[in-house]
C-alpha cells in the first residue's frame, strides 16, 4: 500500500510520499532570487536560500529520500533570470546531488528558462507534471495536468502558496496552511479531456479517458502545498476577495469546478486541523 505524510512533526512545508521501501520528499514554491526584486523596490532582505538550503539538508538527512522533487517556481523571476538566481541556483542543485540519488524538478509559471541554471543529474520534466508509482499525480498548478495524473487517486499541487489570515481592529495574523479539498473525478476528466480537443458530449468521461489514454479514473482529492519559502506571504484561502476566487490566478484545476473548496480541510504546519474553508470564511474577528 501507498501512503502519503505531511510533515507536521517537523513543522515544515515539506510532504514525504512512501510506498513500500521508496520514499520521497516533496517541495514547492522556493522563489529564490526573489530578494533581489525587493532591492529595486528599496527594501533590502538577506538571501534566504542558504537557510531553504539547510531545511532541505536535514529534511534530507532525517528521512533519507531516494528522490527530491520540486513542484515549480524554483527561481522568482518568470522569463529571464537575475544574476542571484543564476548563482543560488546551480551551487544549492550541486549540493542537494550530493545527498539525494534523484533530484526531479516539475517548472512552475515562473521557471521561464529554468533548464540553463540546472546542473547535469537533475531531471527536467514537463509542466503537466507526472504519475509517481500511479498514486499520487504530481504537478505544479498553473497548468493543466496530464490525462495520466488522473489515474492517481491524489493530486498534488503547489503554485498558490496557501495562508489563512485573521484581521482585527489593529493587528493581522498569517499562518501558512496546506489544503486537502475533495475532487470530483468525472468533472475534472471532462474538463481535462476538452483541453486535449477531445469532444465528450454525452460520453461518460471516464469511459473515453480509459479508451484514448489506457487511464483508470481515480482521482479522489487534490492537496495544495504551502510555499517552501516562507517568507514569501500567500493567497489567504479564507478570505473570498483573495486569489483563490481570481480566475487568473487560481489555476486551470481549481477553476475546472472540479474541486470542492468550499468543503476543503485546511491544516496549519504542526497538524492542526482548523476546519473547512466555508467554516473559515464564516469566522471573523469583532
Amino acid at each position: 500500500m501507498s501512503s502519503v505524510n505531511l510533515l507536521m512533526a517537523e513543522r515544515k512545508p515539506a510532504l514525504i510520499l512512501e510506498r513500500r521501501n521508496s520514499r520521497a520528499l516533496v517541495v514547492a514554491d522556493l522563489h529564490l532570487g526573489w530578494e533581489a526584486t525587493l532591492v529595486k523596490k528599496g527594501i533590502n532582505l538577506p538571501s534566504q536560500a542558504p537557510r531553504m538550503l539547510n531545511r532541505l539538508l536535514a529534511l534530507v538527512e532525517r528521512y533519507k529520500p531516494e528522490m527530491l522533487i520540486f513542484l515549480g517556481d524554483i527561481k522568482h523571476t518568470i522569463a529571464w533570470a537575475e544574476l542571484e538566481e543564476r548563482k543560488v541556483i546551480p551551487s544549492m542543485m550541486d549540493r542537494l546531488l550530493g545527498v539525494v540519488p534523484r533530484i526531479l524538478v516539475i517548472p512552475g509559471n515562473h521557471d521561464g528558462n529554468l533548464e540553463e541554471l540546472l546542473p547535469e543529474g537533475v531531471d527536467l520534466l514537463p509542466s503537466s507534471g507526472f504519475s509517481l508509482w500511479g498514486e499520487f499525480g504530481l504537478f505544479h498548478g498553473h497548468a493543466w495536468p496530464s490525462p495520466e495524473l488522473l489515474g492517481c487517486r491524489l493530486l498534488v499541487q503547489g503554485h498558490l502558496h496557501p495562508v489563512v489570515s485573521f484581521r482585527g481592529a489593529w493587528f493581522r495574523i498569517t499562518r501558512q496552511v496546506w489544503v486537502k479539498a475533495p475532487c470530483q473525478g468525472e468533472a475534472l476528466a471532462r474538463a481535462v479531456l476538452r483541453r486535449l480537443g477531445v469532444r465528450v458530449g454525452d460520453a461518460q468521461p471516464s469511459r473515453l479517458l480509459k479508451e484514448l489514454f489506457n487511464v483508470k479514473l481515480r482521482v479522489e482529492e487534490l492537496i495544495v502545498m504551502p510555499s517552501f519559502n516562507d517568507f514569501l506571504g500567500g493567497q489567504p484561502i479564507n478570505l473570498e476577495e483573495s486569489g483563490w476566487e481570481d480566475p487568473a490566478l487560481m489555476g486551470p484545476v481549481l477553476r475546472s469546478g472540479a474541486i470542492n473548496v468550499e468543503d476543503a480541510d485546511v491544516y496549519l504546519l504542526d497538524g492542526t486541523f482548523l476546519g473547512t474553508v466555508r467554516q473559515l470564511r464564516r469566522f471573523r474577528f469583532s
